[in-house]
């Protein structure tokens, strides 16, 4: 029976360097493994309205985004072509940027967070990664990284918005500590030791597993 792949997920700020460390990661991981790497929200219809919501072309209540969430990441998983599952049952790891840690943190802010974990976490069609990664940033330079790098914001992308997000990702880790594998890794290094302590975390987690 073929060995399923390893799902990873890498969460962080708005401007916390996820893009930089899933590069990274993926390319010392493709050394030795097959790696699929995808993103939250995606490309589907339901992905859309997502961006248009976060972009700020339509209104969306924290619980509508909530659900618009849920039902992407159903189809993220369960998509024949290209889901989720269908890589991890093929031996093949997968790194995501964003899951459901960020419905809980920044939905959270505004709607109940009991609700929506629950409606993430007791779905049978939502994988449950075996490895979270979270890039704690200073809320501050984050603001200072998307000011000095994006041509656009998203709602989210500011100041006070970064810094009660932060607060309520840490508030869900609490929450999940004892069913959920969470390493929180400080993001203020270099990206080359961000990167280190990123695979330090990894390699734990295929070290457990004998691999």
């Amino acid at each position: 029976m073929e060995r399923k792949g390893k799902f990873i997920v890498l969460e962080g700020l708005d401007g916390s360097g996820k893009g930089t460390q899933i590069t990274l990661l993926a390319q010392e991981l493709q050394k030795n493994r097959q790696v699929y790497c995808t993103a939250e929200p995606t490309s589907s219809s339901v992905g859309g309205l997502i961006r248009d919501a976060l972009g700020g072309f339509r209104n969306s209540s924290a619980s509508e985004l909530s659900a618009l969430f849920l039902a992407d990441r159903i189809f993220h998983n369960v998509n024949p072509q290209n889901g989720i599952r269908h890589f991890l049952n093929k031996g093949i790891d997968v790194i995501c940027d964003r899951y459901y840690y960020s419905s809980f943190a920044y939905q959270g802010v505004d709607a109940d967070l009991s609700w929506i974990i629950h409606m993430n976490l007791d779905c049978c069609e939502i994988e449950k990664p075996d490895l979270c990664v979270f890039l704690d940033l200073n809320p501050e330079i984050c603001e200072q990284r998307l000011c000095g790098g994006r041509m656009s914001r998203e709602i989210f992308e500011n100041l006070e918005s970064l810094k009660k997000i932060r607060r309520s990702f840490f508030d869900v880790f609490d929450i999940l500590s004892e069913s959920e594998n969470i390493k929180i890794i400080d993001a203020v290094y270099s990206a080359q030791e961000v990167h280190s302590a990123v695979m330090k975390a990894v390699s734990e987690l295929y070290d457990a597993d004998g691999m």
